[in-house]
């Protein structure tokens, strides 16, 4: 079943044009099915190319699912496991790109074949630049208004950018100094909208509380400060390279505020529903996918945030001002109050039934 408001396969235009070199006699897939694909994305065409024996590696779980679903073998490869091809999808933010990149080609050393393709529409040209400055240089192909290209890793890499790249995607202080990495949502600074809900949390939650879509955890670091009667805390977020910077920062968080507060982080795409009860749900859900806004996916959240719910738990929510989400919410929550109203964005509260 396909996740609601997530589209759970990739379009399929990257995908054929990820196998254009292939399909074009360019490329030879492995016969024996060494292959990594990074940023993996189910469809169609890998459907009818794949073997069962490649590695895909997706760290969205929805994505990761779909995946799963197919009857894909879904995982992180080791460190130092080397395969004859590394396929990758990269994503928008270029310094997360530039780090999968160089995570391709350590996978790929010793001769293997790295491919990408992106969109033209979000910076193919620039991508194969970065991806030809790595490895000293790349092919390329366009269809469907993408672009592929491809390399050889071997000697001609350049190592001190391939170790330069991989240190983008480690955890590092941002602007607002909360660990992050780039290409979470707002990995640079603190979320607007996160910030006004922060401010608005009430000072009497308590007992267990969840907060789905965490991020990098800054609402997690703001109901440890703000919410002393808070005693479990549980962060649910569907990135898996989110969790790491979200655990980090809670635990400063708990070193600043010291108290009993047990917590867990789950890698998990709540809109499936949680097993836990929680005296209160706090998120600034997600609303969209790329450019295009979703709202459903924000609805999924306020019905599963109701789930969860214990009676008379409430939710603490923060949205675009413009998002339809009050029928939605009279729903599922007998009090629902539009608690501040500030720069675009609305703060709501909801009782449970």
């Amino acid at each position: 079943m396909t996740t609601p408001g997530f589209h759970a396969s990739a379009p399929e235009a990257a995908l054929d044009a990820l196998f254009l070199p292939f399909s074009d006699g360019l490329l030879q897939l492995p016969a024996d099915g060494n292959v990594l694909f990074l940023r993996a994305r189910d469809g169609l065409r890998l459907r009818e190319v794949a073997q069962r024996t490649w590695l895909c590696e997706q760290g969205f779980r929805p994505f990761a699912d779909a995946l799963v679903r197919s009857g894909y073998k879904v995982g992180e490869a080791d460190t130092e496991a080397r395969f004859k091809l590394v396929l990758v999808l990269p994503p928008r933010q270029r310094d997360e790109a530039r780090a999968w990149f160089a995570k391709a080609a350590r996978h790929a050393e010793g001769g293997g074949v790295v491919v990408a393709c992106v969109p033209n529409a979000e910076g193919a040209k620039s991508a194969q630049a970065d991806l030809a400055a790595l490895l000293g240089g790349v092919s390329h192909l366009s269809k469907h208004k993408c672009r592929v290209f491809w390399g050889t890793s071997n000697t001609s890499r350049d190592e001190a950018l391939l170790d330069a790249w991989l240190d983008l995607d480690r955890p590092c202080a941002n602007t607002a100094g909360y660990i992050s990495r780039p290409g979470l949502f707002a990995w640079d600074r603190v979320d607007t909208a996160s910030a006004l809900l922060a401010e608005h949390l009430p000072e009497d939650l308590h007992g267990r509380v969840a907060d789905f879509g965490a991020g990098y955890g800054y609402l997690a670091t703001q109901i440890v400060a703000r919410c002393p009667h808070v005693t479990a805390l549980d962060l649910y977020e569907a990135e898996a390279r989110a969790l790491e910077p979200a655990r980090l920062n809670l635990e400063r968080a708990l070193r600043e505020h010291p108290r009993e507060l047990a917590f867990e982080l789950y890698w998990y795409d709540v809109t499936q529903g949680v097993e836990r009860r929680y005296d209160a749900v706090v998120c600034n859900p997600p609303f969209h996918q790329g450019r295009a806004d979703l709202p459903d996916l924000g609805r999924a959240f306020i019905t599963q945030a109701a789930h969860a719910l214990l009676p008379h738990g409430r939710l603490w929510l923060v949205a675009n001002r413009h998002l339809p989400y009050e029928a939605t919410l009279a729903t599922h929550f007998e009090h629902v109050r539009n608690v501040a109203t500030q720069d675009g964005f609305k703060v709501i509260e909801g009782v449970r039934i």
